[in-house]
């Protein structure tokens, strides 16, 4: 008489499932269940929500200022720092004085830039759920070239 076998061990759990998750008996098959010659099909495992994966950090950006984009214009240009950075500085005043004067400025293959009125409204304060006053103002409003667009 050959010995007895005996049963399977209950598979451990790992992870408790998530709330409402319908609980379900994974199927367990045994090398005795499968036909000789044939490796038993691996069980299959219960579907277990997927975690939101952290976000990962971000590489911090670097920041370019004007005196960076004089210094390479001043190298493709045969032009002093000096006078690259000159240049530039003309460059921002010119902007700032028309669009005080409420023009629009268009810089092909940049993108358009322009001065937008925003009405007074009543805004409310989160924290204490009361009604605020916002003053009208006007606000740079930028739209992107398509070229801009599509080199981004």
């Amino acid at each position: 008489m050959p010995p007895a076998k005996k049963p399977a061990p209950a598979a451990k759990k790992t992870a408790a499932p998530a709330k409402g998750a319908a609980k379900t008996a994974a199927p367990t098959t045994r090398k005795a269940d499968a036909p000789p010659g044939k490796a038993a099909a691996p069980a299959k495992k219960a579907a277990v929500p997927a975690k939101k994966a952290a976000p990962a950090k971000a590489v911090p950006q670097a920041t370019i200022t004007l005196k960076h984009i004089a210094a390479e214009l001043a190298e493709g240009h045969d032009l002093s720092k000096k006078a690259a950075e000159a240049v530039l500085d003309a460059f921002v005043a010119v902007v700032a004085r028309q669009l005080a004067k409420g023009d629009k400025i268009r810089l092909s293959g940049l993108g358009i830039l322009q001065v937008r009125d925003r009405p007074a409204r009543t805004a409310r304060n989160p924290a204490t759920g009361e009604s605020v006053a916002v003053a009208a103002s006007r606000k740079i409003a930028f739209r992107p070239a398509k070229e801009l667009k599509e080199a981004v």
